[in-house]
């Protein structure tokens, strides 16, 4: 299971009281998260390293908050999931140019970040399209932004590039959970019969 997964249920004693007081619709909520994300990849080309984490942590929010709603309000949707996974995929390639366009990190690195996340998505999809559960790994895409947001604030603090080994780190566990999600996928599937 991905690390942050252990937290969601202490988070959640304090999110479900917020998203009760919330009668914005939840697909509302979540194009707000693409949007602070947005304005984070923005914030990391102009240089604003700060603000962009603060704005990673914004959309994060909206993230968590947006299927709270959903859940506490019974607006949950086939449609809002489709846009809830789709804007997190916008999200992740636009904070990832944004920080690349910086000068944070080669462009090379960067590309392969983009890579390596929405591989990790995909393989999941995959993974439960085919009846296997999905949330293996050792980093999710909480994990990845978090590793961002502490290179962000360390680079502000200490002025050094931090952020692009957090870029890098994030290639190399992306890829590994894509590796840890194919090898589970495969166990789970080596015996099963085509229908």
């Amino acid at each position: 299971m991905y690390m942050l997964n252990k937290l969601r249920p202490r988070v959640k004693i304090y999110i479900d009281p917020i998203a009760n007081k919330i009668s914005v619709h939840p697909n509302i909520l979540t194009i707000i998260g693409l949007i602070m994300g947005i304005f984070s990849a923005y914030l990391f080309a102009t240089g604003n390293l700060l603000a962009g984490g603060i704005f990673i942590l914004l959309s994060g929010f909206f993230d968590i908050i947006d299927g709270a709603v959903a859940r506490n309000h019974k607006t949950q949707s086939p449609f809002g999931s489709i846009l809830d996974s789709t804007t997190d995929r916008l999200t992740d390639a636009f904070i990832l140019i944004g920080i690349a366009y910086g000068g944070f990190v080669n462009w090379v690195i960067g590309v392969l970040a983009i890579v390596a996340s929405f591989s990790v998505s995909y393989v999941r999809a995959r993974m439960e399209a085919e009846g296997v559960k999905g949330d293996v790994g050792i980093a999710e895409r909480a994990e990845r932004l978090v590793i961002i947001m502490i290179g962000a604030f360390l680079t502000y603090a200490l002025g050094f590039n931090f952020l692009n080994y957090a870029v890098i780190l994030i290639v190399i566990l992306g890829f590994f959970t894509v590796s840890q999600r194919i090898y589970y996928a495969w166990k789970q599937l080596k015996d099963k019969k085509p229908e």
